[in-house]
């Protein structure tokens, strides 16, 4: 799919340039609404963030990374314009609660404080949030309305991707940690004869247990020696850790098995969803395409297509990129 759609866009920016000065500004026009060169750069800025330091692009390499940001703001401006024509638009009252939501994540002003420190612009962030929201809306209230998962289609899927739902055995273990080698031995004889771990740091103060399921095959070599020959219900000796010392209490010992169709429906439901939400996707997206009228700066093309551009100054700065234009590109 995204192979198709850096072609749509790799055909917009051939047929539809502008150098206009009153553009100044802005990048790109999506059915005549604009992308900013601001919102460009603090995406490439977000991208630069994520990458190690000291980077340092080449041009060609900066046109091409910017080219696949203006991509993504393309077609994110177009699942914008089809929320607001379905009145589905993003409200203010949404990014507001989701914008709190984040907020929450942080102690009293750190979020601020973080935006300061990151040199990140709070209009521009809370602009890619909205546009985050509106991707998210868009998937669950119009496509996901359009999808249907047949039963047959599930048992289909689910003979088809057997061995995905095949599930090796697995151990469930409490480890019980502690400072000494007798608190660790005693804290597990408690267990043993209550079987309730929930207690046992308010017994021996300073000891720790937790849960932990593990396939066998995954076993460190000193867990696998330590529960080697036990049965559900039997703990190790006390092993030294680097961190103190520790038991092994073997609770549940599950054999390998397939899951059942019932069992495993989420799973398969889940993942023909996905692949259906991707295929629907998809196809809004090339008719979409196929009537935009998008332009883009002629500073975002290869030096050789500028200068083709230049040579043809018949060729108009909009364009409607439609699929016979689509098939003269290709061909």
């Amino acid at each position: 799919m995204l192979r198709k759609v850096v072609l749509y866009i790799f055909i917009a920016m051939l047929f539809g340039c502008t150098n206009d000065s009153d553009d100044i500004g802005i990048i790109a026009r999506v059915n005549g609404d604009p992308i900013y060169l601001s919102q460009l750069e603090f995406q490439h800025d977000q991208f630069q963030a994520d990458t190690a330091g000291g980077y340092v692009p080449s041009v060609e390499k900066l046109k091409g990374e910017y080219g696949e940001i203006l991509t993504d703001l393309i077609v994110q401006e177009l699942v914008v314009q089809e929320l607001v024509s379905q009145d589905l638009a993003v409200t203010d009252h949404e990014l507001l609660k989701a914008e709190e939501a984040v907020r929450a994540d942080y102690p009293e002003d750190a979020f601020d404080q973080m935006l300061v420190e990151e040199y990140i612009d709070l209009k521009s962030w809370r602009k890619q949030l909205k546009n985050h929201l509106a991707m998210k809306k868009f998937f669950q209230q119009v496509l996901r309305a359009q999808i249907k998962i047949d039963y047959k289609e599930a048992q289909e899927y689910y003979k088809d991707h057997i061995s995905d739902f095949y599930l090796p055995e697995s151990l469930r273990i409490l480890v019980v940690r502690g400072p000494s080698r007798e608190i660790v031995g005693k804290a597990v004889e408690l267990f043993m004869k209550e079987q309730d771990h929930a207690n046992l740091a308010t017994v021996f103060g300073e000891v720790e247990t937790r849960e932990v399921v593990v396939r066998e095959g995954r076993l460190s070599a000193t867990w696998k020696n330590a529960i080697s020959g036990l049965v559900p219900g039997q703990s190790s000796g006390v092993l030294t850790d680097r961190f103190g010392f520790e038991a092994l209490v073997l609770l549940e010992r599950s054999p390998a098995k397939v899951l059942a169709p019932a069992q495993a429906y989420p799973l398969v439901e889940k993942a023909l969803l996905e692949s259906k939400l991707s295929d629907a996707f998809e196809t809004w997206l090339t008719g979409s395409m196929s009537t935009a009228i998008i332009t883009v700066s002629t500073h975002l093309l290869p030096a050789t297509e500028v200068e083709t551009e230049e040579a043809q100054p018949e060729s108009t700065d909009e364009t409607v990129v439609d699929d016979e234009r689509n098939n003269e590109t290709e061909g």
